[in-house]
């Protein structure tokens, strides 16, 4: 949609009942690319810690730590760090599935650099979450 100026009305999430700013808004790229670089950096830091960095392993780590967070405090550390948080389309708590399943997806990489008009990666749109500022 446009206004009479031509200027878009749309933004992320305004189809999905989220507000244009502020919480329960749609997680911007800046942060969710900040919380994906803190995740990845945790992963890299254990994997040099306990294994001498190897890919496998840091991948496993990565994939653990999205999985225990997801499930217990709905982000991962770097979520929580800038202010983002995954919640279900349709409220509620986010069950065993969804986060275990979104992070399957996350770690193809592949249906996470894929964007809907809501900036909701494929990873979040097939599992039905969105991430969100806290």
């Amino acid at each position: 949609m446009t206004n009479t100026r031509g200027a878009s009305t749309e933004w992320p999430g305004k189809r999905l009942g989220l507000p244009e700013s502020g919480p329960r808004s749609v997680g911007r790229l800046g942060r969710r690319m900040l919380a994906l670089a803190i995740d990845w950096g945790i992963a890299i830091l254990l994997s040099v810690a306990f294994f001498h960095y190897d890919a496998g392993a840091t991948l496993a780590i990565f994939a653990l730590e999205q999985s225990l967070f997801l499930l217990t405090v709905n982000g991962s550390i770097g979520h929580l760090i800038v202010g983002l948080r995954v919640v279900p389309i349709a409220g509620g708590y986010l069950g065993l599935w969804r986060p275990l399943a979104r992070t399957v997806l996350l770690c193809l990489v592949i249906p996470a650099v894929i964007w809907d008009r809501d900036q909701r990666g494929m990873h979040d749109r097939l599992v039905g979450t969105v991430l969100v500022r806290r």
